[in-house]
This record gives structure tokens, sequence and C-alpha cells, in this order.
């Protein structure tokens, strides 16, 4: 039953910093072994897993994007966020926030995840 639903700007000029905000509702954020990731997807690279944030507040991310990309979370607004800096227009894509499960044994990666936002499109351009 967990629903989430990305927001934020759907446009954004090269060299600033894209930020999004996922909200989480019928599941705390701090619920046991959920993982909250961000994911896009582009025409050119297709979908991309961009970095996540634990239950318990560790941060995960794509070494490839690490270099630009944080994860925050607000506990008290049951949201998370992401924020790219230093876009450029290859940065344009749909961007998904999305869960995914976990457990002492089976760490959250080697999980599907199993619930999606709808998506936002966020388009880079001047």
């Amino acid at each position: 039953q967990v629903q989430l639903q990305e927001s934020g700007p759907g446009l954004v000029k090269p060299s600033q910093t894209l930020s999004l905000t996922c909200t989480i509702s019928n599941v705390s954020i701090t619920s046991a072994y959920h993982y909250w990731s961000w994911i896009r997807q582009s025409p050119e690279k297709g979908l991309e897993w961009m970095g996540a944030v634990a239950y318990s507040g560790s941060i995960y991310s794509s070494s490839s994007l690490a270099s630009r990309v944080a994860i925050s979370r607000d506990t008290s607004k049951n949201q998370f966020m992401l924020h790219l800096k230093s876009v450029i227009s290859e940065d344009t894509a749909i961007y998904y926030c999305a869960k995914s499960g976990g457990s002492s044994r089976v760490p959250f990666w080697d999980n599907p995840l199993d619930a999606w936002g709808q998506g936002t499109l966020v388009t880079v351009s001047s």
C-alpha cells in the first residue's frame, strides 16, 4: 500500500542543481529494512540507479554519479530528496523514486524495487 510521489521543477538550467522530493504515504520512511532509491530513465542510457537512503539514515550512491549526487531525508515530513549538482543536457530524464526491502541476511540491492512513483520529467535546458 506504500505510495510514492515525486515533485520538483520540470526545467533546470545547465550548471545548476537539480532538486527533487519524494513524498511517501502509508509507510514510515524509518520502517525497518525499507530502502528508498532514486532512479532515472532516458533514451540514451535507459534505467539508471542513482542512490538511496536506508531506514537507518545510511546513504548509498552510484559510483558514476557520487561526485554530483546527494541524497537526504526529512523524517518529520516522511520525505527524501535528490540533489544533482552541475547538471548538463544529458541529465534530462524521467526521474523516479522507489522502495525496496532487505534484511540482516539479504542486502537491499539484491531485492526488487517493488514500489515506484509515477515519475517526473526534468529537462535541462537554457
